[in-house]
């Protein structure tokens, strides 16, 4: 009891435990709603209901789940950031030298970023130059119609991004 007390009051233990909870809290969502929406939405959608249906259906879906992705990855690039000052932090005490001299570490944190990155401009495309007008009328024509533009792409993405922060977590330790 007196273990968990203490880590309770020492605001420099807590700090850095609430704020990588949001962050992985923030990409289970994402990640989980993405997933969720690739492997079930869109297939069940595809099999029960008319074609002339699924278009609005899917585009409900979509308004929601990009005011949802859009705050969660704001939440992760504030939270992430947090995370590598704290991560700065650790190394520093064990090993005297800061992050910038973990060169396995870093090269993961970069990789990582590009992926963010890359999935941020996936998403900015879509939310930019989301067209409405005829052009959707020609995709919904199509059979490869997905539900969110480039969803499983984005997914991927996700995944090795996953990886990384796994990798990343062990390499810091």
């Amino acid at each position: 009891m007196d273990a968990l007390q203490s880590l309770l009051t020492d605001i420099n233990q807590l700090i850095p435990i609430i704020n990588h909870w949001f962050h992985l809290l923030s990409a289970v969502i994402w990640i989980g709603g993405l997933a969720f929406l690739v492997m079930a939405v869109t297939p069940g959608l595809k099999k029960t209901v008319p074609k002339e249906y699924i278009k609005p259906i899917t585009d409900a879906f979509y308004k929601q789940y990009k005011k949802v992705a859009g705050t969660l990855l704001v939440v992760l690039l504030f939270t992430g950031g947090i995370n590598l000052h704290y991560v700065n932090q650790l190394l520093l005490s064990q090993t005297g030298e800061a992050v910038n001299h973990h060169a396995k570490y870093l090269t993961v944190f970069f990789i990582k970023l590009f992926l963010v990155l890359c999935l941020l401009t996936l998403f900015l495309y879509t939310v930019i130059f989301s067209n409405p007008g005829a052009e959707a009328e020609e995709e919904d024509k199509e059979e490869g119609y997905e539900a969110i533009p480039y969803q499983r792409a984005a997914l991927w993405i996700g995944f090795f991004i996953i990886l990384c922060a796994a990798a990343m977590k062990h390499l810091h330790q």
